[in-house]
């Protein structure tokens, strides 16, 4: 499995949505498992971000559906990194 951290922003629309139903990021959360996804971890964040979160899938096709699935509704938008466990890095480099 692939980890990948997603950092989302929300957009006007993404925040009227938070503000009159919370909940919207929990039933989010469950849809992206219905896509492939696990979410390992998540963080509401301030700054230039308002979440970051740290999904498992397959890999690189799955989590590509995930954020065009997210970013099409028009709520939000992502950045998406695949994340490599440093064991993993090191164990490459020798």
């Amino acid at each position: 499995m692939a980890v990948y951290v997603m950092l989302t922003t929300l957009t006007d629309e993404g925040r009227k949505t938070i503000k009159n139903n919370p909940n919207r990021i929990k039933e989010v959360n469950k849809e992206v498992e219905d896509m492939g996804g696990k979410i390992l971890a998540q963080w509401a964040v301030l700054g230039e971000y308002d979440f970051v979160n740290v999904i498992e899938t397959v890999g690189n096709t799955t989590i590509t559906k995930i954020a065009l699935e997210l970013g099409s509704r028009g709520t939000l938008r992502t950045v998406t990194m695949a994340a490599i466990p440093i064991d993993d890095l090191i164990k490459s480099l020798k």
